[in-house]
């Protein structure tokens, strides 16, 4: 129909990396300056086909998207950066097309949706898989001979995978010092010491099944174990402060322990996920469609390094570990949400709504409360 066409592969951007290497003013002006490429190419294509064009198609390659992608000050700045767009671009939207959308896709899109105008929500097709390539599909809005080869189409379109943001390149901390990511992040987050033989707790209390918890979380110092347990009955411990958990404050964080050493696992509380092992540095995004209503613990443990058994000589890796750890104290910095049901089944209809074609999504997603857990580490 004459209408230019940007490609965005977001499976493939490392987005926290982004944010953390440029800021989020920078990712922001970036985006206006494509709508206004965008305005620029309407015009030519107006002259081009002797009849107004004053939108434009974006195509959105959603392969790849993972937890990584619900790192929390990096949908803030897809938030904002919607909100201004909106504001000041609101008709130069023509069409969405988003692509091969994963399994994760409705817990993100849970968290964007309310903030997405009605009229702009209404522009958009969300296809799950390779329902792209069938009836009704990208063929019905898209020319073979421009639809990127990468997605099956004749189109030659160098357009990289993209991969993670070195570290190295990440703004320092006073670089960030005026900007709202560093303040907002601190806002958010809350700061956890884990010593060995006492982890840190936090409890969940769920009502309707099919809500989902999602976490987020940097392990700032040492080994962790991330886990996730049940229980039908609020923990009891022994050792009660205000809050009805035994506590203890040091300059790292607080340490809060729910579990009571009496409890036995598979009897008072059950492990819903496997352990997950995060190593110092490593940076974890996931969520988890509870099965059951009732209280869920996500504990953060100290990882201790298991001995070797074919030898009585220490292994090198544990020699180090052991150095490393020898305080016996690791630090995670944390932030936790709880997605409704109510408003997790509603983001599902409206996902629904917007293409016949991801019902196939929906009932995978559905079928993944049956205790379905997800979990991205990076580096």
């Amino acid at each position: 129909d004459g209408r230019p066409l940007y490609v965005l592969r977001l499976g493939q951007m490392d987005t926290k990396g982004l944010v953390r290497a440029l800021g989020e003013e920078a990712l922001l002006r970036y985006v206006l300056s494509i709508n206004e490429e965008g305005l620029r190419r309407c015009e030519e294509n107006t002259k081009v086909f002797g009849r107004p064009i004053s939108s434009w198609t974006c195509l959105v390659d959603l392969e790849g998207l993972n937890m990584r992608h619900l790192w929390r000050p990096g949908v803030k700045a897809l938030l904002r950066i919607i909100e201004v767009v909106e504001a000041n671009y609101p008709e130069t939207l023509g069409r969405l097309l988003i692509l091969r959308a994963p399994r994760v896709f409705p817990v993100l899109w849970t968290l964007v949706s309310p903030f997405i105008d009605d009229n702009t929500r209404k522009k958009f097709l969300i296809y799950a898989g390779n329902d792209y390539q069938g009836p009704g599909g990208l063929l019905d809005y898209i020319d073979k001979e421009i639809i990127p080869d990468f997605l099956g189409g004749e189109c030659m379109c160098e357009v990289p995978e993209g991969g993670l943001v070195p570290k190295s390149l990440y703004r320092t901390a006073e670089e960030l010092e005026n900007e709202d990511i560093k303040l907002w992040t601190e806002t958010i987050y809350q700061s956890a010491s884990v010593f060995k033989g006492a982890p840190h707790e936090v409890l969940i209390q769920i009502v309707d099944a099919s809500s989902v918890i999602t976490w987020d979380f940097d392990v700032c110092k040492g080994d962790i174990v991330f886990n996730i347990f049940h229980s039908k009955r609020a923990p009891q411990p022994p050792k009660k402060d205000s809050l009805g958990a035994h506590s203890i404050t040091s300059p790292g964080g607080n340490n809060v322990q729910l579990i009571d050493k009496v409890w036995q696992l598979g009897r008072d509380y059950s492990m819903v996920e496997s352990p997950l092992i995060c190593k110092e540095g490593e940076s974890v995004q996931g969520s988890h469609v509870t099965r059951w209503p009732g209280f869920y613990i996500l504990q953060w443990k100290f990882h201790s390094m298991p001995a070797c058994a074919t030898t009585n000589l220490p292994r090198v890796d544990d020699v180090l570990a052991s150095l490393q750890v020898s305080s016996h104290k690791c630090k995670v910095m944390y932030y936790t949400e709880v997605i409704g049901s109510e408003d997790f089944r509603g983001s599902m209809t409206s996902l629904e709504s917007s293409h016949s074609g991801f019902s196939q999504l929906s009932a995978a997603t559905t079928s993944s409360s049956q205790s379905h857990s997800s979990s991205m580490i990076s580096r």
